[in-house]
């Protein structure tokens, strides 16, 4: 369980830096997710302290890296305001039992079942998310305490140093890969803003800014184990219970699909399951401590891979590394210019957009080229989870409709003078309007054969039209006969009788699909 090497190409030098790199980007967004959910910047860190060591070291994905997201926490804001953190931290550890309770079930496998066009839509439409969260980075505080855009030096300063992260990241793996590109442009540009006395606002000025409070500082202790202080009652769960369930369904989905772009971009296979339960784990145990919860992070996560973290240790370190700035180091991560975390955050979206997806409008089917642009739309409007779940059902129903079309059958009159109709295709929901179309029980003589060698019963709604087609002979007097059904479908063509005709030896025994590696 506690493996920490991926891969045989594993390097503890790639993994401690690459970690090191991502604590610094953590800070400025777990301290913005958690002004998102309305509660104290500690709580985010904490958070992603929690989170990440937990998901890290349990969960089913090395080299991914979780934390407060604002996927959730814009679901959080609704409870904080309205009942207090305290409900939160019990939302948050019923979250955690919601999600190990999917691990348990085994529902980490049906992330496999998100269409490719899903996929592309999501990476697209997150890319787009996080570039426009960087933009709030362009904004300043006045001394009215509103928020106003960048103007003149400033704002001439914030771009030069954003291109100059930019230009590092992008050429200094050219150069050498003795360090991870992103953590080199951090410290080059924080050394040469703090050396110029550039006019940009750093982290400390981000966090007073969105706190009000000038006084505010990263600086805190350990976080202290503490039981929510809700009442124990049915009424309370019934206020944390949809939050909760809303929670985990959103970072199940969000941890699941960033496993499976992870997956595609290592080329190894994550194990979904288990990363439910290393999720649920790290959101109960966030709930006794006073932290928000969370799940993956799709932005961090590319910093890891692209810096080449790949075993669980990246993730730890990551997690240890801010505890650190936290408890020791917090005058110094807060004097990190902005510019240079909003460079490292916009060549993420560079790499993490499917720019080839572009091209790929007009090659691809027209269904397909709109649930890319539906899910991206959605993601950027609306929440991953939604646009995730608009995204399969528009694609199901694409494909329903596709596959209702595809069922026939050949006709044919045997020696006895029966008809014979040998069926093709998949019979089910979408196709049973087709199916009874097919047939002509007026004019077909006194023996039919329904062959089904050469198609496929799906679902219960192809049962009743099975059933349905037999009441349709019967009333005629005429006889029927079903041929190579499976054991499940005769047991349940109740009105059918004895007109089901058992083939033992031909009829199919048909199994469920199974997946142990999920």
């Amino acid at each position: 369980m506690f493996n920490l090497i991926s891969r045989s190409n594993y390097s503890i030098k790639n993994d401690l830096l690459s970690g090191l790199t991502v604590a610094l980007a953590l800070v400025p967004e777990a301290v913005a997710f958690a002004f998102v959910a309305g509660v104290d910047p500690m709580v985010g860190l904490y958070a992603a302290f929690f989170v990440g060591l937990l998901t890290a070291t349990i969960g089913g994905r090395p080299g991914m890296i979780s934390g407060a997201t604002g996927a959730m926490a814009v679901v959080m804001v609704g409870l904080v305001a309205e009942h207090g953190a305290q409900y939160l931290f019990a939302a948050v550890v019923l979250t955690g039992i919601l999600q190990i309770l999917a691990g348990v079930f085994k529902l980490g496998m049906f992330i496999r079942m998100v269409p490719y066009p899903v996929m592309l839509g999501f990476v697209n439409g997150l890319a787009i998310v996080i570039f426009l969260a960087q933009l709030g980075q362009f904004e300043v505080v006045n001394q009215l305490g509103e928020k106003q855009w960048m103007s003149g030096e400033m704002l001439y300063w914030m771009i030069g140093m954003v291109a100059l992260t930019m230009a590092i990241i992008h050429f200094l793996p050219k150069i050498t890969k003795a360090i991870p590109a992103s953590l080199a442009a951090i410290l080059i540009v924080s050394g040469l803003v703090i050396w110029l006395d550039a006019p940009i606002p750093n982290v400390i000025d981000f966090v007073r800014g969105e706190s009000g409070n000038p006084d505010a500082t990263l600086a805190a202790g350990l976080p202290s184990f503490s039981i929510p202080q809700v009442p124990m009652t049915l009424e309370t769960l019934s206020i944390i219970f949809p939050y909760a369930l809303i929670l985990a369904a959103i970072g199940l989905i969000e941890s699941l699909l960033t496993l499976s772009l992870i997956d595609e971009m290592t080329e190894t296979r994550g194990q979904g399951n288990r990363e439910c339960i290393g999720q649920g784990s790290a959101n109960f145990v966030c709930g006794f401590f006073g932290a928000m919860g969370g799940c993956a992070m799709i932005g961090q996560s590319m910093i890891n891979i692209n810096a080449g973290g790949r075993g669980r240790l990246s993730g730890i370190t990551a997690a240890l590394s801010l505890l650190f700035f936290i408890l020791v180091g917090s005058s110094l991560i807060e004097q990190i210019p902005l510019a240079a975390l909003v460079g490292v955050m916009f060549m993420v979206v560079l790499g993490t957009f499917e720019w080839a997806s572009i091209n790929m409008i007009n090659k691809v089917p027209k269904s397909d080229a709109i649930v890319i642009i539906l899910v991206s739309g959605v993601t950027v409007l609306a929440d991953l989870a939604i646009a995730v779940v608009v995204g399969v059902i528009v694609s199901a129903l694409v494909f329903a409709w596709k596959q209702a079309k595809n069922i026939y059958a050949k006709k044919s009159v045997n020696e006895n003078g029966s008809k014979i109709y040998l069926m093709h295709g998949p019979l089910f929901f979408g196709s049973i309007q087709n199916f009874q179309d097919i047939f002509s029980p007026q004019t077909d003589p006194e023996d039919i054969i329904v062959d089904f060698a050469q198609a496929r019963v799906y679902d219960h709604s192809a049962i009743e039209a099975l059933d349905t087609l037999a009441e349709r002979y019967q009333r005629r007097g005429k006889t029927l006969h079903y041929r190579h059904l499976s054991p499940e479908c005769k047991q349940l063509l109740k009105n059918a009788g004895d007109l089901v005709e058992v083939n033992v030896i031909e009829d199919p025994d048909y199994h469920v699909a199974d997946s142990k590696l999920a």
